[in-house]
């Protein structure tokens, strides 16, 4: 999770326990704030050491256990600050693109299961070394940002190792259009289609393809990963957002499957890849 966001969690856990320490009844515990509020005492003190993100309802029944409900303003106003915090590219991308992979890699090999959107890239996991280059090239040279493409393709294809382990799952979810962007040359992108296609016939993951014609029930939009159902990440032009409150990660994977009900697997997505491939051979 990125430092900015984890720094403003802290300190609304600081606040927290201030409030608990200062109790309008006397000096409580942990455990006695615990039963008070009816949790586990662990949420009291995950909650305290930044751990786990409060809820709205979390900070309204904390201030009241404390005698203190006049703060609960004070902290939602906390919270909004920081629910949906930005990580900007140009802070990010101050040292190169590799620590911005490295800190994807931490996030990625704690997750069992991801589920992915791409609107018009192939998604990170099932990139050939050669495509993730082009992608940073590209980018390297919008941002103007330090000349670390071979590092940064490294990690990303390090990443690739949760792949081939056990119990987990990769849902990749494309949009057509992706197969044909050429952010890099043809041969590149022949390359690239080709492990597509034999991404198809992994047991740790599922490929589907929304066909450029398929109708849809949502508009399509920018990219996002959903980790274990308890985090997204997201991107725009400026910036990278990681979101891990429960109504936000609901509405993605809400998102997530109304696109899913477009799209095609198997032999049907090995036939859309095939097409793309016959289409760019004939260029």
């Amino acid at each position: 999770m990125s430092t900015d966001y984890q720094q403003s969690r802290e300190a609304l856990g600081i606040r927290l326990r201030e409030l608990r320490l200062t109790a309008a009844g006397g000096r409580l515990t942990g455990p006695q704030l615990a039963t008070l509020l009816g949790w586990p005492h662990s949420k009291v003190y995950k909650l305290e050491g930044g751990r786990q993100t409060a809820r709205a309802e979390d900070l309204t029944a904390w201030a009241a256990a404390v005698g203190h409900p006049e703060v609960a303003e004070e902290l939602q106003t906390r919270l909004r600050g920081f629910e949906s915090h930005i990580r900007s590219w140009r802070r990010q991308l101050a040292s190169g693109h590799r620590p911005v992979q490295d800190t994807w890699n931490a996030a990625v090999e704690q997750a069992r299961t991801i589920h992915v959107w791409e609107e018009s890239v192939i998604p990170g996991m099932l990139q050939t070394a050669d495509y993730a280059r082009h992608v940073f090239l590209r980018y390297a040279e919008l941002q103007g940002t330090r000349p670390d493409t071979e590092e940064a393709v490294r990690s990303r294809i390090r990443r690739q190792d949760w792949l081939y382990r056990g119990g987990h799952r990769l849902h990749a979810l494309v949009w057509e259009a992706a197969l044909h962007t050429q952010v890099c040359p043809p041969l590149v992108l022949a390359g690239q289609l080709d492990r597509l296609a034999g991404a198809v016939g992994m047991d740790t993951v599922e490929l589907a393809v929304i066909p450029l014609g398929a109708p849809l029930k949502i508009p399509p939009a920018s990219g996002f990963w959903i980790l274990d159902e308890r985090l997204v990440i997201t991107e725009d032009w400026h910036s990278e957002s990681w979101l891990d409150d429960g109504d936000t990660v609901s509405m993605y994977l809400k998102v997530w499957r109304a696109l899913r009900q477009a799209a095609v697997a198997g032999a049907e997505a090995q036939a859309v890849i095939s097409r793309a491939q016959r289409l760019l051979s004939a260029r």
